[in-house]
């Protein structure tokens, strides 16, 4: 599987790296076709906090899936991100099998 990581407007430390790859690399159980994805990661200044943004765009075959959060932390915002993105993966695997 091919990850792309970008980090907008902040350099991404390696512990954060690591834990966006590591949740990239649960999706395969869900989906075993060919598969790529790209995560953006994003600081968003809002008057005095600063809001974490997480968008991860994953290809298959067929079809593409798209996901935003936005939390208080990176960690937040990608485990939210990653729950929905499994959630639309499963439904798009289950539509995809009562075709068959």
């Amino acid at each position: 599987m091919v990850t792309k990581i970008q980090s907008l407007h902040f350099d991404a430390d390696q512990r954060l790296v690591m834990l966006v790859e590591e949740k990239i690399e649960k999706l395969k159980h869900y989906f075993k076709a060919d598969a790529s994805a790209e995560v953006i990661l994003k600081m968003e200044k809002v008057g005095q906090v600063q809001d974490k943004i997480v968008e991860i765009i994953y290809h298959i075959p067929g079809a593409k899936f798209v996901v935003t959060s936005i939390q208080k932390s990176f960690e937040l915002a990608l485990n939210e991100a990653y729950h929905n993105i499994k959630m639309q993966i499963l439904k798009y695997k289950e539509k995809a099998q009562k075709k068959h």
